[in-house]
């Protein structure tokens, strides 16, 4: 008799803790486990994963760093739009780390927040910012420790950083202040890939150079040389660029008005520019898909940046390609996403805020001015419609809420719209 109570009773305790609700932890840790852990493979292009590049920075000078809090402001307005990969470009500033540690404390307030890195290490030629000549045949000293703490943060933050690139624009020949020869590029990636190998790094984490459309064999037939052959094959994926808004100077063909379009009013004139600007940046990604194609290869190709400014005194404004101003962002913005989502293409696009340290010295240059939000946070008209929906509401950046640019005024903005040059 004794037994059969002691039976029941444990048998009610055992009733009755089945019926508790979870503690905090618990429920915490039932809620992480809901998340799927995902892979570059999962998330390049994804159209439910957009990607932007970014940066952060608010002084005119990279000596002042963003704070931890700046960078969980700006991840939260990013994350509202639809953003969950952001592009960073060098580890050894803190920007990188502080980024990391940013998004990492946003997930544990909020377990299901998802924002994924494709960290950026930054690749130099020897001499590159030094006063003196540029050496490109041999390789900063500097790159070594910058590979070494893109590995540290990697490991690091394995559940965040899916993505590692080795070097920016740093193939192409234009960018004479640095540029270094494939073969500098081709030894870290594969460095990298000999680290996931030896299970030194996530096996599932995805390595590439984000580079100029034509450094990946879509231009100069020259560049198309035996080791840019080897690296096409060495990548998890090809990050390559395109810029139709430089090229408004550079290569305005497809740009200028022809002639049997002046008859049309100054804004379809504009709308069919943006059409061509579109299709611009459609040939570049086809050129380099054709090289990879050419050399036997099947491997994804994704686009690590483009983008349009919307400020500018020089080149690309009123006296120059007259290609600068927020109607042409816009219009950009979205060719870019339809197309790009439409074909299973990633899009880190150029880029998130602006950032002034850029040009410092000249506050109206076009490289200022990229940013889909200036820097006091006001939303550029590319976003406008999502400043209706309220999907910033209660957010802010730097005590600014977000609001749009012209206070809204539309017809205001027009009147900036600078109409391309006659062929």
């Amino acid at each position: 008799m004794k037994m059969k109570l002691t039976i029941a009773v444990i048998l009610l305790l055992l009733c009755f803790s089945c019926n508790q609700p979870p503690t905090e932890a618990e429920s915490e840790e039932s809620q992480i486990t809901k998340i799927k852990e995902v892979t570059a493979k999962d998330i390049l292009g994804n159209p439910n994963y957009l990607a932007i590049s970014y940066g952060g920075y608010r002084a005119k000078s990279r000596d002042v760093q963003p704070t931890v809090e700046q960078l969980q402001e700006d991840m939260k307005i990013l994350s509202a739009m639809g953003i969950r990969i952001v592009r960073t470009y060098n580890v050894q500033l803190a920007q990188a780390s502080n980024l990391l540690k940013a998004i990492s404390e946003l997930k544990k307030v909020e377990p299901n927040f998802e924002m994924y890195v494709m960290l950026g290490a930054w690749i130099d030629c020897k001499n590159a910012w030094t006063g003196e000549a540029p050496d490109h045949n041999i390789e900063s000293e500097q790159n070594e420790g910058e590979i070494a703490k893109a590995v540290a943060l990697a490991n690091q933050y394995p559940d965040i950083v899916k993505i590692l690139a080795v070097g920016n624009e740093a193939m192409v020949k234009w960018a004479e202040a640095y540029y270094v020869q494939p073969s500098v590029i081709l030894k870290w990636v594969k460095h990298l890939q000999t680290l996931k190998q030896e299970g030194k790094l996530p096996k599932d984490l995805w390595i590439t150079s984000s580079d100029d459309f034509s450094s990946w064999g879509g231009g100069d037939p020259a560049l198309q040389v035996p080791e840019l052959e080897e690296l096409v094959k060495a990548v998890d994926y090809v990050s390559m660029h395109t810029y139709p808004y430089h090229n408004s100077h550079y290569n305005p063909a497809f740009w200028k008005i022809p002639a049997e379009e002046a008859q049309l009013s100054d804004i379809e004139k504009v709308d069919a520019a943006m059409l061509r600007a579109k299709e611009f940046a459609m040939q570049q990604y086809q050129a380099v898909s054709n090289y990879v194609k050419s050399l036997g290869v099947e491997k994804p190709i994704h686009i690590g940046e483009t983008g349009w400014a919307t400020i500018s005194d020089g080149l690309y404004g009123a006296e120059g390609s007259r290609a600068t101003d927020e109607y042409k962002q816009a219009a950009y913005y979205k060719h870019m996403r339809e197309w790009t989502n439409s074909e299973g293409i990633s899009c880190f696009y150029f880029e998130a805020f602006d950032e002034q340290w850029k040009d410092a010295a000249n506050p109206v240059g076009s490289e200022n001015h990229f940013g889909l939000f200036t820097l006091k946070g006001q939303a550029k008209l590319p976003v406008w419609d999502l400043v209706d929906q309220s999907v910033f509401e209660g957010l802010s950046r730097d005590g600014n809420s977000i609001i749009k640019t012209f206070n809204g005024d539309r017809e205001a903005l027009l009147l900036e719209v600078l109409v391309p040059p006659a062929q």
